[in-house]
């Protein structure tokens, strides 16, 4: 018994703003209960529904409070937000380990530059970030957007492989900049996926599938001719 108290107390301290009412802080007079199996009882009495979850010694969680009667469900409140912490604590990281790359050129880039900095947007995509081209326009260049326009849409289309535009080119101050999102399906992912070895099954079928090989008929000799073939 002291360890369910005890459990409700933790639950209630730990309760914030945005989380869901716990066990006693239901105040609804009736509510549509699923059970812990995951079983809709119904419409039961907040009490009625207080006793269920006690028996099974885990929580009464409101789910859905804008309901009418409110949702709620038979579970381990603490096991739920331990849970639901880690999903937040992963996406988070997720979040973090993708860095917006910035790669600067200018209107005029020679050949060996402009192929130096495709390679490096195309490291950058594969490795998950996103890139940030910009065109630098300095004094009189600003005549001439055309050309870093250009520039822009030639850098597409060699990375198109790799990834995929995300913001339209735009003007920021002097730069002319574009977005570019890693793709789902890069090169490298898919020379991984051909290189993954196949199954024994799928190596053996061929050897299966093919046929017996015929064995040669025996001829007879010193054999003589049937009646009705004289």
């Amino acid at each position: 018994m002291w360890r369910i108290l005890l459990r409700r107390c933790n639950a209630i301290a730990n309760t914030k703003e945005d989380e869901p009412r716990v066990n006693s802080e239901i105040r609804c007079p009736e509510v549509l209960l699923i059970d812990e199996s995951n079983v809709k009882r119904g419409v039961v009495g907040i009490q009625e529904a207080l006793k269920m979850a006690e028996a099974a010694e885990l929580d009464l969680v409101e789910v859905a409070p804008q309901a009418k009667p409110p949702v709620c469900r038979i579970m381990n409140y603490g096991k739920y937000r331990f849970q639901q912490q880690k999903r937040d604590k992963d996406a988070r990281k997720k979040q973090k380990n993708q860095v917006v790359k910035e790669i600067k050129m200018r209107p005029k880039i020679d050949l060996h530059d402009y192929e130096f900095k495709v390679k490096a947007i195309k490291a950058f995509l594969e490795d998950g970030h996103r890139v940030k081209v910009s065109i630098f326009f300095r004094g009189r260049e600003m005549a001439f957007l055309d050309r870093g326009r250009d520039v822009l849409n030639k850098v597409l289309d060699a990375v198109s492989d790799y990834g995929k535009i995300e913001m339209e080119p735009r003007m920021e101050g002097a730069y002319m900049r574009i977005m570019i999102a890693p793709a789902s399906d890069s090169p490298a992912k898919k020379q991984a996926q051909k290189k993954q070895p196949k199954p024994a099954e799928e190596q053996q079928a061929p050897a299966q599938a093919q046929p017996a090989p015929a064995k040669p008929q025996k001829v007879k000799k010193n054999v003589l001719p049937d009646a009705d073939q004289i």
